[in-house]
């Protein structure tokens, strides 16, 4: 049986993220700066790191980087990176739906809960938020050929699980819980932002006020 340091290096080498909400053991080894320079120690024999992002002691999200930039790794890395772009619109439209529909301040982070079934009567109570379930359905990301608000969100949260971005601690419960991959997102939308000048965050401001991205 692998040690708790094995299980986290073998997690990171699988492209996990790891925090809090997906594997709080891993979490907190991680946040043992001793722990974490072993891992460290490890991964270097394989140009590899620890790479540690959030805004707190307690939201620390974990995965792993490479230490030096060859051309296979910035290879890798521009697929990575090609891939979350091509995400990046139907994600955060979501992202937008779930805010609004819950009629919260504040984004989505990681470990906050969706209670599905509530999420789906407002959708379901609302044709605004009906139309735009039914755009996101449409996206390749999603791609829902269900016509009915049960079908459409049902497919959308299994989709999210599979890429990462939600987890749902107990099958027995229609409880999702938001994952550290979303924080590695939200730092994606910065960095474009930053080097493209688009203001994607004032974009979504005003989607959120019911104005188009």
């Amino acid at each position: 049986m692998l040690s708790t340091k094995g299980q986290v290096i073998e997690r990171l080498l699988d492209g996990a993220f790891i925090c809090r909400t997906t594997n709080e053991d891993g979490w907190r080894f991680l946040r043992v700066q001793a722990n974490r320079d072993q891992v460290d120690a490890y991964l270097g024999q394989l140009n590899r790191l620890v790479v540690a992002i959030g805004t707190g002691p307690d939201t620390e999200v974990f995965f792993c980087g490479y230490r030096a930039l060859g051309n296979a790794e910035r290879e890798a890395i521009g697929k990575q990176f090609r891939d979350i772009c091509q995400a990046l619109t139907p994600l955060v439209e979501w992202l937008v739906l779930v805010q609004d529909a819950a009629g919260q301040d504040a984004p989505l982070t990681e470990g906050m809960p969706i209670r599905l079934n509530e999420l789906q009567t407002v959708i379901e109570d609302t044709p605004a938020f009906r139309e735009q379930l039914s755009q996101l359905c449409r996206h390749s990301l999603f791609h829902s050929k269900s016509v009915d608000v049960d079908g459409q969100i049902k497919q959308l949260f299994t989709r999210l699980c599979k890429l990462g971005y939600l987890i749902r601690p107990n099958p027995q419960k229609q409880i999702y819980r938001a994952t550290g991959k979303l924080d590695y997102l939200y730092e994606v939308i910065r960095f474009i932002d930053d080097a493209e000048g688009l203001n994607l965050e004032g974009q979504a401001e005003s989607a959120i006020q019911g104005q188009l991205l």
